[in-house]
């Protein structure tokens, strides 16, 4: 199993969940960050105090598949997420161990 996680521009997100729940990708989640991808428009960003710096509103969306459906899933991020830029986010693939679901069996021992 892999873990696949995306960093977006928000404007993207609904149109990325949308392919990927058509593609038949359920296992998914979403969280909303600050980050420094460059801004679409100058009203995207705004100043952190916490940082120094200038930040903007990003989608962190994880996304949790089978080995074997790992190239077309990234394809949907490569694809869905373009925004126009050289740089409009970034895709990272990590190995899972383990996975459970809860409550659906007796834990392993």
């Amino acid at each position: 199993m892999k873990q696949i996680k995306a960093f977006v521009h928000r404007n993207r997100a609904s149109d990325l969940v949308r392919a990927l729940e058509d593609a038949g990708f359920r296992k998914l989640s979403l969280f909303d960050v600050k980050g420094l991808l460059r801004a679409l428009r100058a009203r995207e960003q705004e100043y952190s105090v916490d940082f120094g710096d200038r930040v903007i509103s990003e989608m962190q969306m994880e996304l949790f598949c089978e080995d074997e459906e790992v190239s077309r899933a990234v394809e949907i991020f490569l694809r869905v997420g373009r925004t126009g830029q050289a740089a409009a986010g970034w895709v990272y693939v990590a190995a899972v161990e383990q996975a459970f679901a809860i409550g659906a069996t007796e834990p392993p021992s």
